[in-house]
């Protein structure tokens, strides 16, 4: 007979790790053997610790810059035309168009659509919304959120392999190993 779990999706492994130092080490471990789909919760900050998972820079800077250039682009161009074409008015032989009159406008469009850019491209690179995650569904995962350090192994992982990544876990001195379902 079968029984529910049989339907049930993995999300990937889940580690406990009691340190900061125990956590960095397992990071560092599990970035030198190739995994790419994989992340670690803390309940605060550990510097270092996008060096030990090999992380580069965010890319959120371009999208906040390529919306910037827009921004100021495009006030640029609104004013131009409004005031060369749409609705020229002639004023004691002065040109229709002075950058440097016109720069607070394109300044103002350039910060609005930088924060846009920064704010959409946040949630496109996150994908979020997300509404919920698997890792929710984990009791232990609570404990993130006060004395604990998780991480985790997603299945979508090309070298996912529960057998070889539970030993890893352990060879790596993690205190719990759980897989977490979808």
């Amino acid at each position: 007979m079968e029984t529910i779990d049989e339907y049930k999706v993995p999300h990937g492994l889940m580690a406990e790790f009691d340190t900061p130092a125990d956590i960095m080490s397992a990071a560092e471990k599990i970035r030198d053997e190739g995994y790419t789909k994989w992340d670690v919760h803390t309940p605060f900050p550990i510097h270092g610790m996008d060096d030990a998972m090999g992380l580069g820079n965010s890319k959120v800077g371009w999208f906040t810059f390529c919306c910037g250039v827009l921004g100021f682009s495009g006030g640029m161009f609104m004013i131009w035309f409004m005031n060369s074409f749409d609705y020229a008015i002639p004023v004691g032989g002065k040109p229709n168009f002075s950058p440097l009159g016109n720069f607070p406008v394109a300044y103002e469009l350039t910060i609005l659509f930088g924060a846009f850019g920064t704010l959409f491209g946040m949630f496109f690179l996150n994908k979020l919304p997300r509404h919920h995650n698997p890792l929710f569904n984990s009791i232990r995962f609570a404990d993130v959120t006060h004395d604990k350090f998780f991480l985790v192994i997603e299945a979508d992982d090309p070298k996912y392999e529960e057998d070889e990544i539970r030993a890893l876990f352990e060879k790596l001195g993690s205190t719990y190993i759980e897989l977490v379902n979808e």
